[in-house]
């Protein structure tokens, strides 16, 4: 993506147990390398994840309400502020995970605690969320003590739309299933090593192969994509740890180049980045280097949209840190790790 905006405005999610009043918004100056203007820009209580239409008018957050959660839909206003357009919300524990599709007529959520997947509807008119479409619900355990049960942890569109691909931790799977009048209906099943624990997902920009982090066993696993009948297949798997690490990690957030030439993927507890280069042809991975993030459990990162910088969020030391990037070698170079966000979580930029 080429692109001669100076100033990028991006948003941050977060865990509202502390400071915290919300949904933050913030400017990337991109001439200069520097992050400016970070502010609160909607009360919302956990707004841990978040997803940014692609023509830009509209954002939608987990959210959490007492006792129970749901997903909250804004609209993003010239001055970057958010307007609340309505919450979808219910009994229960708040969902982890939100996506849009790219019209903005479907919403896909991923719910932890209820080990479950949801759709819904959106407004054509002004973006609003309607009454949920479908909820599926997993059954099953994995060996690890946190898998005593389902715990859906991701739902995304697959590349070509077809498909939701969604990831659960507690059943060690990645499930397609195909959206037949936007309803979620199971069609295909990745069993994933028994204890791993896997996270999230993000896909090559060509559409056939894709590349899903693991929070136990902290691997980056490389899928093919089969986009006829939505399934996957397991091609490799690779550490995201140095060998010597002994301590607790726990694998984070996954994201690639535009140019599919770089994957980054977050460990909490080694409190790095690692670096991987893909490699031509195979689509198969090869480490490139670990970057301290320079605080404590980066929960997610971005890369901006000129991709020469990357900003990674620390939910537990409550700071943003940004690092310039090499887009030839993939390599990070810190730049700046005094930004003060509260508990962040996850960080996304409007569409430029």
């Amino acid at each position: 993506m080429t692109t001669h905006h100076e100033k990028f405005t991006g948003y941050i999610g977060t865990y509202t147990k502390g400071e915290s009043k919300g949904i933050y918004s913030f400017t990337l100056d991109a001439a200069n390398g520097k992050i400016t203007d970070v502010k609160a820009a909607a009360s919302l209580e956990n707004p841990t994840y978040l997803n940014i239409s692609d023509d830009n008018q509209y954002l939608y957050a987990v959210a959490k309400e007492g006792n129970s959660g749901g997903v909250a839909g804004y609209r993003i206003q010239d001055s970057g502020e958010l307007s609340l357009i309505n919450k979808q919300i219910s009994e229960g524990a708040s969902p982890c995970h939100v996506s849009v599709n790219k019209d903005n007529s479907l919403l896909l959520s991923a719910n932890y605690h209820k080990g479950s997947a949801d759709s819904y509807s959106l407004s054509p008119k002004n973006g609003k969320i309607q009454a949920v479409l479908s909820s599926i619900f997993h059954e099953g355990s994995g060996p690890d003590e946190r898998q005593e049960k389902a715990h859906t942890h991701y739902s995304g569109f697959t590349p070509d739309e077809k498909y939701a691909a969604v990831i659960d931790l507690g059943i060690d799977q990645l499930i397609t299933y195909s959206l037949d009048n936007a309803k979620l209906v199971e069609k295909n099943i990745l069993n994933i090593a028994p204890g791993s624990g896997p996270r999230h997902l993000t896909f090559h920009p060509n559409g056939e192969y894709a590349y899903l982090m693991t929070e136990f066993s902290s691997e980056v696993l490389v899928l093919k994509y089969h986009s006829e009948d939505g399934s996957f297949q397991q091609l490799q798997a690779v550490s995201t740890l140095p060998d010597d690490f002994k301590e607790n990690n726990q694998g984070s957030a996954i994201h690639i180049s535009s140019d599919g030439k770089f994957v980054y993927a977050a460990n909490r507890g080694h409190d790095s980045i690692a670096v991987f280069e893909v490699k031509p042809g195979s689509f198969e991975l090869s480490f490139v280097e670990h970057t301290s993030t320079e605080g404590n459990w980066p929960r997610d990162f971005v890369l901006d949209p000129s991709e020469k910088y990357l900003i990674a969020s620390n939910q537990n030391s409550s700071n943003v840190v940004l690092y310039s990037r090499d887009k030839e070698t993939g390599r990070l170079t810190l730049l700046d790790s005094e930004v003060k966000v509260p508990d962040p979580v996850c960080v996304k930029f409007l569409n430029y």
